[in-house]
């Protein structure tokens, strides 16, 4: 058994080490591979260089011999100009040499004074004896001395270093993350940045095991980014940032966690009527459900005579998840959230089909009564909307009903503050108030939902929106009406 063992273990560690060769083996050809690759990109690199270069010289040189164009052009409009005054300034002297010869005085007189009118109007006189532009280029002159240096100081691109996360920068809000980071030190070569991040039920650094994989978002130019429409179902999320040049991706930020607080529950099916059907955050009307499960127990209950209906059993497992109670029954058409509110803030959403003739939304103290609909008794709150007929829309407590005047919202938030006391409802899109009830809660709430021909669909893990928050503190600091369907419990 020892030898056996043994040969076992070589057997195994021959198959490590062949492994490790192909591993080997491949790397090398990797090598060999990015080298030529690297080298292909450098030569690619250099030609680029050489083009600007030579791009850049030819440029320089056009303008080079512009302005000796100009200067000549210059200096042969000045020399023609001299020219054609030495001219006229020769036959004036000619003329004068000849007049010296004339014996009759007065013609030497008039001729004296031609020549005296002559000589003031000659454009000789006019001319300025100094070149318009002078001989010198050097002005044209370039010193590459710098450009040399920094040519000489090229390297292959550096790592960039690792981001540093602003934390008190970073904003978490209406169900959104505001991530915002800098670099230790500018780097002109960063080309983009690659942010990370994983939801968390743990505070602090992330964890190695029993963690989400990280969600990646690249190529972000900025150096802030927010991540939307996010589902809030753990407490916190951990982030991370890196920054990337043309080659390379630097070390990742240290990671920070943010909190990221929000009511999570579902609707809880073995609190439903029979007559709603329920799949985790939906529920829907179904006229024959309860009959066709009423139906399927009874042929159960008569092949076992001898055995108590699973519906009358307290040790049923869905006797024990509902508490020891039956479903709603009668008209009571509820189902309850499974998870309770028992202090804080929290915030849900409802919306409703376009179709459904009528339902309410609100919260309730735990275990209602099997024929209790929502708003009728001193221990649920809720508004309700009826379609049939004509639309209704009230608020509902202790069975009395105020009109609510407005247009009923295809979308209702729910903002309940259980340690303030209040519950109010909102145009989830808008974020307009719709009504507020205040009291002080004395027992865990349940988010209830009551639905009739139709279906209702609860959006969870969601934070209180900034603009309810808004509301809320101009509503309590105006002291805001209390309602009549108000009370303390």
């Amino acid at each position: 058994e020892t030898l056996q063992r043994i040969v076992s273990t070589l057997v195994n560690k021959n198959d490590e080490i062949h492994n490790f060769i192909d591993m080997l083996n491949h790397t090398i050809s990797n090598v060999q591979v990015n080298s030529s690759n690297a080298i292909s990109e450098l030569d690619e690199e250099f030609d680029g260089l050489y083009s600007v270069l030579h791009e850049m010289k030819g440029s320089m040189a056009n303008t080079i011999q512009q302005e000796e164009a100009r200067k000549i052009q210059a200096l042969q409009d000045q020399l023609s100009q001299c020219s054609r005054a030495l001219e006229s300034s020769e036959e004036l002297l000619e003329l004068a040499v000849q007049s010296l010869d004339i014996k009759n005085p007065v013609e030497l007189l008039e001729a004296a004074r031609q020549i005296k009118d002559s000589v003031t109007v000659a454009s000789a006189f006019r001319l300025s004896l100094k070149p318009k532009v002078s001989d010198s280029m050097t002005h044209m002159m370039v010193d590459f001395a710098l450009e040399k240096r920094m040519l000489q100081a090229v390297k292959f691109l550096p790592v960039p270093k690792a981001p540093e996360i602003d934390v008190a920068a970073c904003l978490v809000a209406d169900n959104c993350i505001t991530v915002s980071w800098r670099m230790p030190e500018e780097d002109s070569r960063i080309d983009h940045f690659v942010l990370e991040y994983r939801k968390t039920n743990f505070d602090g650094l992330p964890r190695l095991k029993g963690e989400q994989r990280w969600e990646l978002v690249d190529y972000i130019k900025a150096t802030q980014y927010t991540l939307s429409g996010l589902k809030f179902d753990t407490k916190y999320m951990n982030l991370r940032v890196q920054a990337c040049n043309k080659a390379v991706a630097g070390e990742y930020s240290d990671p920070v966690t943010l909190e990221t607080k929000a009511f999570v529950f579902s609707l809880d099916s073995t609190s439903s009527h029979l007559n709603l059907k329920v799949e985790d955050t939906y529920v829907e009307w179904d006229p024959t459900g309860g009959k066709g499960q009423e139906k399927i127990k009874g042929k159960e209950n008569k092949n076992r005579s001898n055995t108590s209906s699973p519906k009358r059993s307290t040790n049923s497992p869905r006797a024990l998840a509902r508490g020891g109670r039956d479903r709603f029954a009668g008209e009571s058409y509820t189902v309850l959230g499974d998870t309770a509110i028992e202090s804080g803030q929290h915030y849900w959403e409802v919306r409703a089909q376009k179709d459904c003739k009528s339902y309410s939304v609100g919260v309730t103290y735990r275990n209602p009564g099997k024929f209790d609909q929502l708003g009728k008794t001193n221990s649920s709150w809720c508004i309700h909307i009826n379609n049939w007929l004509q639309t209704t829309f009230s608020a509902k407590h202790n069975n009395k009903a105020k009109t609510l005047d407005i247009a009923v919202p295809d979308r209702i938030g729910v903002y309940c503050d259980f340690d303030g006391g209040q519950l109010s409802f909102y145009n989830a899109n808008s974020k307009a108030l719709l009504h507020t009830f205040r009291t002080k809660f004395t027992q865990p709430l349940l988010p209830g939902f009551m639905v009739w021909c139709g279906g209702l669909t609860v959006s969870t893990g969601l934070q209180v929106p900034s603009a309810v928050k808004t509301l809320q503190k101009s509503e309590n600091g105006l002291g805001g009406s209390t309602s009549s369907l108000n009370n303390v419990a």
